[in-house]
């Protein structure tokens, strides 16, 4: 080998040393500021949960009322997830997180302010409506910045530091209103979402390509994913036709919608007037159930990607998961050390329904990972949407005018039938994660078209 040759592979080596260490500068900065979105997300689905009396007391509303305000925040995140699959498909995830964070600001800051039902309402909208684009848009920086193998495991990072926001929602949060007002706690939030809005419109970027960088298959000398031709409206309806990703819309209507609609409203007041528990202790309880989730989802995305299977993880999770809620359903009185088990383990089963986000990515076009992602995940607003307004419905019809402090009590009975309907929804969910593809870790769309 000449002298010329050598000088040559070594400059090679160097500027491709020097592409990758770009690379991860890129993608650890556009991957913490979507976090951080997503734990904005996380942290204003569940937080009624712990402040449910405050909410009750200072608009004195009732359990439907409740969870008709509750739910408005699910509303808007349902109808935005399939806008949103289109938006970072188009325009990247960058535009529309720093839009997202800056809408969601203006949401908190209203809803802390807020004197009367609409004008919380609104704010709880605008915050919906910010926040509803931040794991949609989390996904796409996932298939853009890391390995097809890797997504599942980043992902269920994601997952986790996005579960940060609703474990600090909710024994956290509980204690904090106990110092300060819960107006306080939002208007902070507010101010944090309108700085994260500055910060991602400064330093994230979309992909490699859009930091003129080559992409990761590149790199490795394979060729990169196609670009989506035509226009966004042909690519949204080669989603919505492809029968494979339906499976996990459906499966995130039943199980998800369940899991989120107890832990994220119902689960404190049940805790309390069921088992006499205090509030500080049934918000430990969400606070186990949140972290039990955050943990297992990493856990379970880097399990599916070693091994290469995505249908018995999910299956074999999910099913752990309905045999969860029969206790609750029934209403056994447990000891506080198997409560909280119970509760841990209710969270930790229920990340199954987090892997039908990587097979709804494997089963369609790379370009259009955002839409497929979206399509799967409108499936558990959707079904939050209807159900926690439906729980507060049964548990009204039930009252028997009893009062404590402005908070309606409810009846065992009652609490026992609206948690039969969310077990009867998460055995739906497990029933369709049975037609989920197997797609082994790989986009078999496109494994399909090279056949």
């Amino acid at each position: 080998m000449t002298l010329n040759a050598v000088f040559a592979g070594m400059m090679h080596s160097t500027d491709e040393t020097s592409v990758r260490n770009a690379l991860r500068r890129y993608r650890w900065t556009a991957f913490t500021l979507v976090a951080l979105g997503f734990v904005l997300s996380f942290f204003h689905r569940v937080a009624p949960a712990a402040i449910a009396g405050e909410l009750q007391q200072a608009f004195q509303i009732s359990g439907a009322a409740l969870g008709t305000l509750a739910a408005t925040y699910f509303y808007v995140y349902a109808v935005m997830q399939l806008p949103t699959g289109v938006l970072v498909d188009t325009l990247g995830p960058r535009r529309i997180v720093a839009l997202g964070a800056l809408v969601a600001g203006i949401g908190s800051l209203v809803f802390g302010m807020a004197q009367t039902l609409p004008a919380a309402m609104a704010g709880r909208t605008l915050a919906g409506l910010g926040v509803s684009v931040m794991f949609i848009a989390m996904l796409k920086v996932n298939a853009a910045w890391f390995y097809d193998r890797q997504f599942a495991t980043a992902t269920g990072v994601g997952v986790l530091i996005g579960n940060l926001g609703a474990v600090l929602s909710a024994a956290p949060l509980a204690y904090v209103v106990i110092v300060t007002s819960w107006r306080n706690v939002f208007t902070a939030v507010g101010v944090f979402s309108l700085l994260l809005a500055v910060a991602t419109w400064l330093w994230m970027r979309d992909s490699p390509r859009a930091a003129g960088l080559p992409s990761l298959r590149e790199l490795d000398g394979l060729e990169a994913h196609a670009d989506h031709t035509g226009h966004w409206y042909d690519g949204l309806l080669q989603v919505v036709r492809n029968r494979a990703i339906w499976p996990g819309f459906w499966m995130m209507f039943g199980v998800a919608s369940s899991y989120v609609t107890f832990v994220g409203l119902w689960a404190v007041p049940y805790l309390t007037q069921v088992h006499g528990m205090s509030r500080g202790t049934a918000a430990n309880h969400t606070s186990v159930t949140l972290l039990g989730f955050a943990l297992a989802s990493f856990v379970l995305g880097y399990l599916s990607d070693r091994s290469g299977r995505r249908r018995p993880v999910l299956i074999g999770s999910l099913a752990i998961h309905v045999v969860c809620w029969a206790p609750l359903a029934i209403g056994v009185a447990l000891p506080l050390g198997a409560s909280y088990a119970l509760f841990a383990a209710l969270g930790a089963s229920a990340t199954g329904f987090t892997l039908s986000w990587s097979c709804a990515k494997e089963v369609s076009p790379p370009a259009l990972s955002g839409m497929a992602t979206s399509l799967v995940n409108a499936g558990q607003f959707v079904g939050v949407g209807i159900q926690q307004p439906l729980v507060g419905w049964i548990l009204d019809r039930g009252w028997r005018g009893e009062l404590r402090e402005g908070v309606r009590l409810y009846a065992p009975q009652d609490y026992q039938l609206a948690l039969a309907v969310l077990l009867a929804f998460a055995v739906a969910g497990l029933v369709s994660a049975f037609f989920v593809r197997e797609t082994h870790g790989r986009n078999i769309w496109s494994e399909a078209r090279k056949a």
